[in-house]
């Protein structure tokens, strides 16, 4: 398929219908226009791999969300997705400015929830010897968990799985971060590994 022959609104039309790589293809297209964002945000003060990197989650984000019908172009809408992406990743970064940009990720946040995607937290499979005491622990525990897991993934780790829990597949993660898709599935494996080993 000669995608090159076709307008970004055609694409996002056929996408619709199942065509998944066209989602490679336009993450590739517009890394130009991402890099400009992220150079214009880095001369604020921001860390232009980290800000790349959240162009290309607003870019991804452009992918899903388009509607044609909004009446505005696709150009337009991912230009607008990613430098909101970038510039909210450069505020919470102003914020935290004792935490690295990008290094955390929420297992509880509520917007995978909204999405219909369960926490992180939730697909870990329990030790053996839970129960329903060790339930009512709650939030601390869910808390102590968190930070906990935090410490032990390293930046990419931490860079992966909150990809991941945006829903992106092994593929686009790869491309965003750098990565080869191998990469990308060693570093979930041992995502899931420390994770257990904090519930035994």
């Amino acid at each position: 398929m000669d995608y090159d022959k076709m307008t970004d609104e055609q694409l996002i039309e056929k996408l619709r219908l199942g065509d998944k790589e066209i989602t490679d293809y336009i993450m590739e297209k517009y890394k130009g226009l991402v890099r400009q964002n992220a150079k214009a945000m880095y001369l604020l003060g921001g860390e232009n791999d980290d800000l790349i990197q959240e162009g290309m989650i607003g870019l991804f984000k452009a992918v899903q969300d388009y509607n044609p019908e909004a009446g505005t172009s696709f150009y337009s809408f991912a230009q607008l997705c990613i430098s909101r992406q970038i510039y909210t990743a450069m505020k919470a970064a102003r914020r935290k400015k004792h935490i690295p940009l990008n290094s955390y990720v929420s297992l509880y946040a509520e917007e995978e929830d909204q999405e219909g995607r369960m926490p992180l937290a939730e697909t870990i499979e329990a030790g053996a010897e839970s129960n329903p005491e060790e339930a009512l622990l709650g939030k601390e525990y869910a808390r102590a968990f968190e930070e906990e897991l935090k410490e032990r993934l390293s930046k990419l780790e931490n860079r992966v799985l909150y990809l991941h829990l945006l829903g992106m597949d092994y593929l686009t993660i790869a491309d965003i971060i750098g990565k080869s898709p191998k990469t990308v599935d060693n570093a979930l494996q041992r995502i899931k590994a420390k994770a257990k080993e904090l519930v035994k």
